[in-house]
């Protein structure tokens, strides 16, 4: 959308309320936490507007279209470009992503005894967990748009937990099982919004 900004003073109110967002908008980031650390991570990925891009639910069960079957490929593509990321369970539902993403910094040698200043320079840098969502989320898009689909795109932002213990991975794991069968029963029932 373009707006036709004719005078300093509007175009110095557009630029207050820009920076007041901005410095109001808080960080979902855990303080003091190195999210490129080995561990589970919760990540939850929306398509801007929340728009139905990937498919439909189908009697309970996911049915990835074209766009969707992109989504699939392109987050399969991580743990193979990034060898110390894995996948654990995760879902592709009709607006939004959620996946159980593993760093392992343990698939990364850190022994640098014997090793020239050449060899640690090569030394993979591992990637935050919010850079790797930046790459899934780019190369994603750029291959549903050469697909056709001009107008898609990611929320700006994307949801993550760090799983903190055995019995939260099984709840995590459960809720993305069970996903594509509650989708029907809370998009037709305004009761089961609070639940």
């Amino acid at each position: 959308m373009m707006y036709n900004v004719g005078t300093t003073r509007e175009l110095s109110h557009i630029f207050f309320v820009l920076t007041y967002y901005m410095l109001e908008r808080k960080s979902n980031r855990l303080p003091g936490f190195d999210y490129s650390t080995s561990h589970y991570y919760f990540i939850t990925i929306c398509v801007n507007r929340l728009l139905p891009k990937l498919g439909e639910v189908l009697k309970g069960k996911m049915v990835l279209n074209n766009y969707g079957n992109i989504v699939e490929e392109k987050l399969l593509d991580l743990p193979l470009k990034y060898f110390y990321v894995e996948l654990d369970e995760f879902i592709i539902m009709p607006n939004h992503v959620h996946a159980i993403m593993i760093i392992d910094r343990t698939n990364v040698s850190t022994n640098s005894d014997n090793r020239t200043s050449l060899d640690l320079s090569l030394q993979p840098k591992i990637k935050f967990s919010s850079e790797l969502v930046g790459v899934f989320k780019t190369t994603s898009s750029k291959a549903i748009h050469e697909s056709g689909l001009m107008d898609f795109k990611w929320q700006r932002s994307f949801y993550d937990r760090i799983v903190r213990n055995e019995k939260e991975l099984y709840n995590i794991r459960k809720y993305i099982q069970q996903n594509p069968l509650k989708w029907d029963i809370e998009k037709s029932d305004v009761e089961n919004l609070d639940l």
